[in-house]
C-alpha cells in the first residue's frame, strides 16, 4: 500500500494535499461556526476568475488572481446581513453564481475551455512540482501562524457570529477582515493546484465531522485536521490505485468518512438514549 508513495509525482501529491488540507480545515472550524459555508466557493471562483481574466487579457494568472481575491476577501469582510429575512449565505451565494459564469464565460473563450473548466473545478495535484510546493508551505506556514499567534481573536469574533452579536462588530472589523484576507490567500495557491471543489471540501467536510463528534473548540480542532489528514492519504492512494482522479477521489473519501462519522454519531446517540 505505501509502495507508491516512493514514486515522486504521488508524493508531492500527498504532501501538497496534507499541506493545504490542514490550514484549509482549520479556517474551516471558523466559517462553519460562522455559518458561511459559500465563502470558499465564492472567494475560490473569484480566484480563478481572475486567473480567466488573465488568460483573456494575456497578464500574469498569480498577479490577477490575487489582486481578485484580495478585493474579494475585502469586500465579502463588509457584508453584515441585518434583516431577519435574509441570511448572509445568500449574498454569498449570489457572488459564487455571478462570479462562477463570468469565469465560464471567460474560459469559453479559450483553446481549452472544457479543459480549463475541468481544472478549475478539480485542478491537477498529481501535476504539482517540488517549487510549488515549496511556494505553498511557506505562505501557509505564515497563514497558520497568524492564525495560530492571534487565535483569540479570531474565534472570540466566530462566537460573536455564532451568537449573532454582529451589531457590536462594526462597520469595518480589522480581525474580520485579515479572516477573510487569510482565507482567500490560502485559496489562491489551493485553488490553482487542487481546484475549486476539493478546496471547498477541505474546508467544510472535515470540520462538519468534527462537529459531529464534539462541542468543545480545541477537540474540534484536533479531529478536523486528522480528518484531513486521513482522508488526503486515502484519497491520493485510491486516485493512484484505480486510477481516478485526484480531486474527485479525495472528495468522494471525505465524503465516506463523514458518513461513517455520522453514521457513529447515530449509533452513540440511541445507545444513550436507552
Amino acid at each position: 500500500m505505501f509502495d507508491m508513495f516512493t514514486q515522486d509525482f504521488i508524493f508531492n501529491a500527498l504532501k501538497v494535499s496534507i499541506i493545504m488540507g490542514l490550514l484549509l480545515s482549520y479556517l474551516g472550524v471558523h466559517v462553519v461556526g460562522r455559518g458561511i459555508v459559500f465563502v470558499d466557493l465564492a472567494l475560490g471562483q473569484i480566484s480563478m476568475l481572475g486567473v480567466a481574466v488573465a488568460n483573456f487579457i494575456g497578464k500574469d494568472q498569480t498577479l490577477i488572481s490575487i489582486i481578485f481575491t484580495m478585493v474579494g476577501a475585502f469586500l465579502l469582510s463588509f457584508i453584515k446581513i441585518k434583516d431577519k429575512r435574509l441570511k448572509q449565505e445568500a449574498i454569498i451565494g449570489i457572488v459564487y453564481a455571478v462570479a462562477s459564469a463570468a469565469t465560464v464565460l471567460f474560459i469559453s473563450k479559450s483553446p481549452h475551455g472544457e479543459s480549463d473548466i475541468s481544472e478549475v473545478l478539480f485542478g491537477s495535484v498529481f501535476t504539482v512540482t517540488n517549487d510549488q510546493i515549496l511556494t505553498m508551505a511557506i505562505a501557509f506556514g505564515i497563514i497558520g501562524a497568524v492564525q495560530v499567534v492571534f487565535r483569540k481573536k479570531f474565534f472570540a469574533l466566530t462566537e460573536k457570529f455564532e451568537n449573532h452579536e454582529i451589531e457590536t462588530i462594526g462597520v469595518f472589523n480589522l480581525w474580520n477582515f485579515l479572516f477573510y484576507l487569510s482565507i482567500g490567500m490560502a485559496i489562491v495557491l489551493a485553488v490553482r493546484s487542487a481546484g475549486v471543489i476539493p478546496v471547498f471540501s477541505y474546508l467544510i467536510i472535515p470540520p462538519v465531522s468534527a462537529i459531529l463528534l464534539s462541542r468543545k473548540k480545541t477537540s474540534m480542532v484536533i479531529i478536523s485536521l486528522m480528518v484531513t489528514v486521513l482522508g488526503s492519504f486515502l484519497g491520493i492512494y485510491f486516485s493512484a490505485h484505480y486510477d481516478f482522479p485526484a480531486g474527485s477521489s479525495v472528495v468522494a473519501i471525505l465524503g465516506a468518512i463523514f458518513a461513517l462519522l455520522a453514521v457513529v454519531r447515530w449509533g452513540i446517540s440511541l445507545f444513550l438514549s436507552k
